[in-house]
């Protein structure tokens, strides 16, 4: 089975920044998650979701970077919420308490519906 290489694109509204992840998440994953973040508050994102409906698998360091982000989010005082994993990934989500620190919504609708407001 071919590697899918990871990408992310990033949609914007004035005040929230959806980033799009595809492919698979791991430590190649970094530089690419990291940049997309950094644009979305250059560009005026108070609140960022990143959907995973087109992730194909992330690893243990793709949860590592997963970790880092949400981290300097959390510096930042910004919100990052998550949608489109999969119910194996919302397990480890669960598992791994992230779920305790943004919130996780089942797709990017649901996610729009409840406003992506800030956990804990």
């Amino acid at each position: 089975m071919p590697t899918q290489l990871f990408d992310v694109r990033l949609r914007q509204t004035r005040t929230l920044a959806i980033m799009d992840l595809s492919g698979q998440v791991n430590r190649e994953s970094e530089t690419a998650l990291n940049r997309a973040y950094d644009d979305a508050i250059d560009g005026g994102a108070e609140r960022v979701l990143l959907n995973f409906s087109q992730v194909d698998y992330i690893n243990s360091t793709g949860i590592a970077v997963i970790v880092g982000l949400l981290a300097h989010a959390r510096t930042d005082g910004r919100p990052l919420a998550v949608c489109g994993l999969t119910s194996h990934y919302r397990t480890i989500f669960e598992i791994t308490r992230l779920a305790d620190f943004m919130h996780v919504f089942p797709d990017e609708e649901s996610a729009l519906a409840n406003a992506v407001e800030p956990v804990g």
